[in-house]
């Protein structure tokens, strides 16, 4: 049996539909109509999906300190993959219609608890419809799991070891939020406009292609490469403005094979709401 760590095709997940050791699960969502991917799950979805909310699933509950995305606590994490017929032995496929940015929140997720078989789905949604590949309204009958974390806590930073790393080469802090955000224009999310101290910009949907699927392997390594110099993957830290986007940085990173790299879950959005932090505003890479 292959494992699919990083990516899967459209057409491998279709020769795997009615393989019961895959699971598929719906990351649909939209940050400004957070019901938007619920109601489009239940107008249709990949047969056996079942849908996992960003909000819901994927984070802990805000304290206006610990960012708009906080990580929930692993224990609760795996009761709920559970409750989703989700166990250790699972091949998990995750998709949206975001080129990946919700999906791989959920993968990143899945290694952090110690699940290596995780997979996001290359195009997602459109991707599958454009494919004609089979949709449905259906709910699934769900079985429940029995999912065992592996806690890998190793994988995310805290804010305090953020801050202890200001004004190191390294480890390095990538920034996946779009250019003028890294700058500190056009801030519409966060209250505070800018990046943290000493941090490079990568733009996560520069890994998609046209056609919005992950760029190949070798383009993805040598655009990563230019970006990170002489800095080692394992080297890197990714944040974002919540701790989504920058695992679709992290997932990219590791499809091209520069493994390891970690990610600040608390992200610009819990930076931010600490005063006493410092805050940059620039335009060019250091």
């Amino acid at each position: 049996m292959s494992h699919h760590r990083t990516l899967v095709s459209v057409e491998t997940l279709a020769e795997h539909l009615d393989d019961p050791s895959w699971v598929i699960c719906d990351c649909r969502h939209d940050l400004a109509d957070t019901e938007a991917g619920r109601r489009a799950y239940r107008e249709a979805h990949i047969p056996g999906a079942r849908f996992v909310h960003l909000d819901e699933d994927l984070s802990a509950p805000k304290t206006g300190k610990n960012g708009r995305h906080p990580l929930p606590q692993p224990d609760p994490f795996a009761q709920r993959l559970g409750s989703l017929g989700i166990g250790n032995d699972a091949q998990v496929v995750a998709y949206d219609a975001s080129g990946g940015y919700y999906a791989a929140r959920l993968w990143w997720m899945l290694r952090w608890t110690g699940h290596e078989t995780a997979a996001v789905l290359d195009g997602g949604w459109d991707t599958w419809i454009k494919a004609g590949h089979s949709i449905t309204a259906e709910l699934p009958q769900l079985r429940p799991g029995k999912f065992v974390p592996r806690h890998r806590p190793e994988l995310a930073l805290d804010a305090a070891s953020v801050t202890a790393a200001l004004g190191r080469a390294r480890p390095l802090l990538l920034d996946a939020r779009s250019p003028d955000r890294f700058r500190g224009e056009n801030e519409t999310l966060d209250p505070v406009a800018g990046h943290i101290p000493g941090a490079a910009n990568r733009f996560f949907r520069l890994n998609l292609d046209a056609e919005g699927r992950f760029k190949p392997a070798a383009a993805l390594r040598q655009e990563f490469s230019a970006v990170l110099g002489a800095v080692q993957p394992g080297e890197v830290v990714h944040y974002c403005g919540s701790g989504v986007s920058a695992c679709h940085n992290l997932l990219a990173m590791e499809t091209a094979g520069l493994t390891g790299s970690r990610l600040y879950p608390g992200s610009w959005s819990e930076w931010c709401s600490e005063p006493a932090r410092p805050v940059a505003r620039s335009g060019a890479n250091p």
